[in-house]
């Protein structure tokens, strides 16, 4: 590859999609578009690139192509394509899984707290895509396991989120799926308990999100410049409690910590957020019985207190509008029910 065909341009949009441009320049000549990318993506194969290009994340001068074009000086070519999760191993394990609706080309699935989803460092047991790898194979022990991983995953939540992930059964679907989350159009709405009393009833929060310059392990928002990427989250508040707000958060993008950061930024940690310093009484008073109140809902609900509630996208292969909700879990449910009934009491003690 001369430094004429050089990647011009790499902006990683989604977390687990990335856009590279690429300029032809004189003195290319007419070549097939699938080979081309071929010998210039590492780690690409014809057959998926192939499936980019008739699902349209491969374009040309702003346009879809078909596999036969052929690039010439001048071009732009576009793609998109994923940033797979990167481990090591991949144990294939028969795990329960929730699934909320499965077909020939999706797996919805209602993820429980405490389960990773993809295997990486410290996690390569018990993870959701092992569960899912072992009851894809059992459905067609012919599908390679090293491919399982690579083509059925796009998207994830966090380890202590619980909720709606979909993965996909096929390459074509994968990549179907992988263009609409790319263009923000799937809808994703999630039900998150925070610190504090959210004082606007509907509200965006809009900052750049990047890795903590500190602490490695952690995100945080960069509202100027260019540092990290863009990221919108949308709120509307459902239920305020005195000293913490159940709120609606609706993702524009979809961002590692998008939600997590973007309260904490405005300051409303998520309730139980020990990575964010939620699991500390942020809001309330100094008594020992309120103390012991918070204690107890820390107790019943021992995560992050934030839900995927619903998840909607057009069906890959059937072009069907699709829409799935997943009611609060009992842990976060149980929390909220103590926090309506200790506003309750308070209310009568007036």
């Amino acid at each position: 590859m001369t430094a004429a065909d050089d990647l011009l341009q790499e902006e990683q949009q989604e977390d687990l999609f990335e856009k590279r441009v690429f300029q032809i320049e004189k003195g290319q000549e007419p070549m097939r578009i699938d080979k081309w990318i071929h010998g210039r993506v590492e780690g690409s194969t014809r057959n998926k690139i192939q499936i980019s290009i008739a699902t349209g994340l491969v374009t040309v001068n702003g346009n879809p192509v078909k596999n036969n074009y052929r690039v010439k000086p001048g071009d732009q070519l576009v793609v998109l394509s994923f940033t797979n999760p990167e481990y090591t191993q991949l144990k294939i394990e028969n795990i329960p899984l929730n699934i909320v609706y499965e077909d020939d080309a999706v797996l919805v699935l209602n993820k429980p707290a405490n389960m990773v989803v993809h295997p990486g460092v410290g996690n390569f047991s018990g993870t959701l895509l092992n569960g899912v790898a072992y009851h894809l194979l059992q459905q067609n022990p012919n599908i390679s396991e090293e491919e399982l991983p690579r083509y059925g995953l796009v998207h994830r939540i966090d380890k202590n989120t619980t909720g709606l992930l979909v993965v996909a059964k096929t390459p074509e679907a994968s990549a179907h799926l992988a263009k609409q989350f790319f263009n923000h159009t799937v809808k994703r709405k999630y039900m998150a308990l925070v610190w504090g009393n959210v004082e606007d009833e509907t509200g965006t929060i809009t900052g750049n999100i990047a890795r903590h310059p500190q602490f490695r392990k952690m995100f945080t928002v960069f509202p100027e410049g260019d540092v990290g990427k863009h990221a919108v989250t949308h709120y509307r508040v459902l239920q305020r409690m005195n000293y913490v707000t159940l709120v609606e958060c609706i993702l524009e993008t979809g961002r590692t910590h998008q939600i997590r950061v973007h309260m904490k930024h405005i300051g409303h940690t998520l309730f139980n957020d020990w990575e964010y310093g939620g699991e500390r009484i942020l809001k309330g008073t100094i008594y020992t019985k309120y103390k012991q109140f918070v204690e107890n809902c820390f107790e019943a609900c021992p995560r992050c207190a934030l839900h995927a509630q619903t998840l909607g996208f057009v069906h890959p292969t059937t072009g069907e509008d699709m829409h799935f909700t997943a009611d609060i879990p009992a842990d976060m449910q149980k929390a909220i029910d103590k926090w309506s009934n200790y506003v309750q009491s308070k209310n009568h003690a007036i």
